[in-house]
This record gives structure tokens, C-alpha cells and sequence, in this order.
């Protein structure tokens, strides 16, 4: 069976900067031929299916609340996923636009403030409400005790144990795993980068997946890890300066194609890999939770072959969906490759030529033929 194991060799680390590479892969490789393995045989049965959820139904009388993570709406990435589930339910289930409200995070904020929040949509009459981001675990364990009768979910959280909390929560290693394995296909430096927002648990995850399925492709190839903040400190999802200089480090040391899961930081790492490329010496940035090729800007976009989906707008359209419904339980307990939550993309046709292959893949890892790591 194949498997994609946890890296064991010792770590360098500096900072927030981690050397993933083996000893003989440098900084000059540039050029550097990677041996690469041939992608698993297809699996049968394996395939996909759509995640479970009831019929369509009418939420014209929903009040809907969303409390986004830092960096709220504009992010082009994890929080626009989630209001773009937000506006397919007011275009699919007859939400009415003015019986919701979004309200967004600031940066290092206080558990208070994010339970004022809360309890500001509470106030005011919303339920369901929609907790996005991990950051809203202790203060929906809090309002949610005090207001059994609202119903909440949380976005990457399953922490929260209560019965009117519903966890909306994803198997983003497995599509890291795919969009690292691309990365390996593709590289003409055998050298690529990771670029994560917070060091925390949950990036860890797209680290993980990211550099196991590098390695399932190419088992000596270097990949370059850095965080652009630690954890607690919540500024490395929404510093694109900063998202920027630790991308241009990545590509001045050889990468030619960098990852990033760092929320709008990640505007900032296409910026960099955009200035540094060139078609005598080509770089290429993968996005991440929505299709980022198709919200960045022309000519930036042009640089970003493939993203990681993270089907949050899914998610949240789902969970609306199902308290209209009546009945969340129809809603999976993670939503991972099996039931399309998780995923890659391929606008503008960058990676068409090995789409077979990272399909191969996926369906290894449904079968449970691969077993993708969670932790670095």
C-alpha cells in the first residue's frame, strides 16, 4: 500500500522558517532534475460524490448572521468563500439580502470582543449565526451556552460540543496533498515553497498535505516552509507586505513555486512570484480556499497555476440550507475529498496536462489507499 508518511529527518529551524529538503538538494537547484514516481493506479469505486444535504428549501424566514475571520469580505479567499455561500442562499433558498448581516474580525482582537460580536448578532435577532474561522471556538462555546435556543456553526472548528453548535469542518491536508503533488509534477527546480499565514494546528494541516504530496511524487525534493507570524499572533493572514518578503526569500533561494495558506497575506506571495517570474526561468504560485486564478487580478492571476478549494461557500450554503430544512444531520462530518469539500482547480489550463495523474491520486486517497498526515 502507499502512504504518505510524516517527514522524520531533523528540521532546521529559524524563526518561522522551516527547510524541508534533503542535504543534497541546495539552494542552487535550479534546473535540478527530480526523480519522480509514477502515480498510483486508478482506484475503482473511488470517486467522489456529492456531499449529502436536503433538498432546497425556503429561508425567507431565516435570519442569517456571519462573523467573519480578519480581514472580512475582500480577502479573495476564505472569507469570500463564505459570503459567497451567503449569496447563494439569498439567490437559491430566498434568504432575504436585508435579513442577514456581516460583521468581520479585527486583527489580535480580544476573545471578548469576539463574543460581543456574537452576542451582537444575538441581540439583534439572528439564527442561525455563522462563526468564520477557528478564532471563534471559545467565544461560540460561550454565547452559545448562554442562547440555547439560536442554533450556530462554526467554520474549522470542531471543538465546540454543544447540540445547537454545528462544526463545518474540512479535510484541507488532502487537498493540499494534490496541489503539492502538482507542484512536484511541475517544478523544474525540484525546489518549491510553502508560505503559511499563522503558525497554528489548523495551516499545519496544509503544510502537511502539501509537502507529503511533494514527496509521494518526488521523494528528494526541498520545500521551503515559513510562517509569516506565530502562533497568537494573527497578522500573518492579512500583512501582504509581509506575505511578499517571505515569498520573494523563498523563490531568491530556488524555489519556483510557491504555496501559500495565508488568508489575504496571499496577495502579497502572488505579487512576488509575479515580479520574479520570467519565461527563461518560470515561477508559479498555488492558491488557496477559493479558485484565486479567477478573483486576483490580470496580470498577477496569470502566475497561479492551480489553488486548493476549500468549499466553504459549500459549506455555509449547506448548513443554511439544512436549518431551513430543519434537519443538519444530513450534513457530512467533514467535508473532504470523498464528498467534494476539498479539491484543486484548473482555470487557465496550467496543469490540463496532469490532471489524470493528481486524479489517480485522489481517488488513492478516498479508497484509503493513501493516508494523508495532518501534522508536519
Amino acid at each position: 500500500m502507499l502512504a504518505a508518511a510524516v517527514l522524520t529527518s531533523a528540521l532546521v529551524v529559524a524563526g518561522c522558517a522551516r527547510d524541508t529538503g534533503s542535504p543534497q538538494q541546495g539552494g542552487d537547484a535550479a534546473g535540478a532534475e527530480c526523480t519522480r514516481n509514477a502515480a498510483p493506479a486508478a482506484a475503482g469505486g473511488a470517486a467522489a460524490t456529492p456531499a449529502p444535504v436536503a433538498p432546497n428549501s425556503d429561508a425567507s424566514a431565516l435570519k442569517v448572521g456571519l462573523a467573519y475571520d480578519i480581514g472580512g469580505r475582500g480577502d479573495l479567499s476564505f472569507n469570500d468563500s463564505a459570503a459567497a455561500g451567503l449569496e447563494q442562499a439569498i439567490s437559491d433558498l430566498g434568504l432575504q439580502q436585508a435579513n442577514t448581516r456581516e460583521l468581520a474580525a479585527a486583527e489580535n482582537e480580544s476573545e471578548d470582543a469576539a463574543a460581543t460580536r456574537l452576542r451582537q448578532l444575538v441581540a439583534d435577532g439572528f439564527n442561525p449565526i455563522i462563526a468564520v474561522g477557528f478564532k471563534y471556538a471559545t467565544a461560540t462555546q460561550t454565547v452559545a451556552t448562554e442562547n440555547p435556543n439560536v442554533q450556530f456553526a462554526i467554520v474549522d472548528d470542531a471543538t465546540v460540543e454543544l447540540p445547537n453548535v454545528t462544526p463545518l469542518v474540512f479535510a484541507e491536508e488532502q487537498g493540499s496533498f494534490l496541489v503539492g503533488a502538482a507542484a512536484a509534477m511541475k517544478t523544474q527546480a525540484c525546489h518549491i515553497g510553502f508560505v503559511g499565514g499563522v503558525e497554528t494546528p489548523l495551516i499545519q494541516k496544509f503544510e502537511a498535505g502539501y509537502v507529503a504530496g511533494a514527496r509521494a511524487v518526488a521523494p528528494d525534493i526541498q520545500v521551503d516552509v515559513d510562517y509569516i507570524s506565530p502562533a497568537g499572533d494573527f497578522t500573518g493572514f492579512n500583512d501582504a507586505a509581509r506575505g511578499t518578503e517571505v515569498a520573494r526569500g523563498q523563490l531568491d533561494s530556488g524555489a519556483d513555486i510557491v504555496y501559500h495558506a495565508a488568508g489575504a497575506s496571499g496577495q502579497g506571495v502572488f505579487e512576488a512570484v509575479n515580479a520574479a517570474n520570467s519565461p527563461e526561468a518560470p515561477k508559479f504560485a498555488i492558491g488557496v480556499d477559493s479558485d484565486q486564478y479567477n478573483t486576483v487580478e490580470p496580470p498577477v492571476n496569470q502566475v497561479i497555476m492551480t489553488s486548493m478549494i476549500k468549499s466553504v461557500d459549500v459549506a455555509v450554503f449547506n448548513y443554511i440550507n439544512a436549518v431551513a430544512a430543519g434537519d443538519t444531520s444530513v450534513l457530512p462530518e467533514a467535508f473532504d475529498l470523498s464528498v467534494d469539500g476539498v479539491g484543486y482547480s484548473t482555470s487557465g489550463g496550467m496543469i490540463d496536462d496532469i490532471t489524470g495523474d493528481l486524479d489517480a491520486y485522489k481517488a488513492a486517497i478516498i479508497s484509503g489507499e493513501i493516508q494523508v498526515p495532518s501534522t508536519p
